[in-house]
């Protein structure tokens, strides 16, 4: 048996989806302590998959992608929503990857499990966080073969290079995950057919404070130049966009969050969880749960980086 325990990440921004220079994509992102997925794997006569119907299902085409005979009897102990832009789809696939990847002694590494099972299409942060934890940055990929600007569930080019992999310092995340649920299939499609190509502009900006302000923040752990980034980055580019197809509801989250917590608040991924980087976790956690009680609900906890890969025993 193998049990395989695997963090959530928040995903801050896709890099360019302008594609001048030849290359889209790209991605920075930090994996977390929490939310976690868990998943206990055994050998089997039959595949059996117990424990959240919508991760069973892409857990069924993991094994599959894997290894088509293999049929291991797998329960999920531990698992947090789907399309809440936390990474749960990336996180199962591959814990399921590896975990038959073991029971069969395959010898696969994690990025070739990615390829396998069809993550990291369009970001690389879900399959570095399952690797080796921290604050990662991706390289995207080769525009001439990727051919468009899509996201990563129908993009099926090969994950990423990693650029940048470093330990994030002990700082208070903030996760507000609403009642709601963010673009998957086809309204992300929409969303890339209808925003892409990003202004060249936006791009030059977005990654001028990525490299010169997020990463050695970083890396010197300097919290007030790093949640800084994190609001300048709201605005432009891809996110931007992601930011306006929210509900109200999310938009107002934000806000607030803002004005309780600070400048290190933004939406992971396509949304709708929020996040605060901040140095009053309690305050914004109060906020941001009576706000969501009176009106969409959900769920708000406080969590930290998670700076190691995923746990197999």
């Amino acid at each position: 048996m193998i049990r395989v325990t695997t963090s959530s990440r928040i995903h801050l921004a896709l890099i360019d989806l302008n594609a001048s220079l030849g290359r889209v994509d790209g991605g920075i992102g930090i994996s977390l302590e929490e939310p976690n997925i868990c998943i206990r794997a055994e050998l089997s006569d039959s595949t059996v998959i117990t424990g959240d119907r919508m991760l069973a299902k892409r857990m069924k085409a993991a094994v599959e992608a894997v290894h088509p005979d293999a049929t291991p009897r797998i329960h999920i102990e531990e698992f947090y929503p789907s399309h809440v832009g936390l990474g749960s789809g990336t996180q199962a696939a591959i814990a399921t990857g590896i975990a038959v990847n073991k029971l069969y002694d395959l010898k696969h590494n994690v990025v070739e499990i990615g390829r396998m099972v069809g993550r990291g299409g369009t970001s690389g942060i879900g399959i570095a966080a399952f690797e080796n934890g921290g604050f990662i940055l991706d390289g995207g990929h080769n525009f001439s073969d990727k051919k468009a600007f899509s996201p990563s569930s129908v993009s099926r080019a090969d994950p990423p290079p990693v650029l940048a992999q470093y330990e994030f310092p002990d700082w208070d995340i903030v996760l507000a995950i609403p009642n709601v649920k963010g673009a998957s299939s086809k309204r992300e499609v929409d969303l890339f057919n209808k925003i892409c190509p990003v202004p060249l502009g936006e791009v030059q900006t977005l990654s001028h404070i990525i490299l010169m302000k997020m990463l050695p923040a970083v890396i010197e752990k300097d919290f007030k130049a790093f949640v800084d980034a994190i609001g300048r980055i709201q605005h432009i580019g891809f996110k931007k966009h992601e930011i306006i197809q929210q509900v109200d509801e999310v938009k107002k989250l934000m806000n607030i969050m803002s004005e309780v917590g600070g400048k290190g608040v933004g939406l992971s991924s396509f949304g709708p969880t929020v996040y605060a980087v901040t140095k009053t976790p309690n305050e914004v956690k109060k906020a941001a749960e009576e706000f969501l009680n009176q009106t969409i609900g959900g769920e708000v906890i406080i969590t930290h980086a998670c700076n190691h890969g995923a746990l197999l025993r």
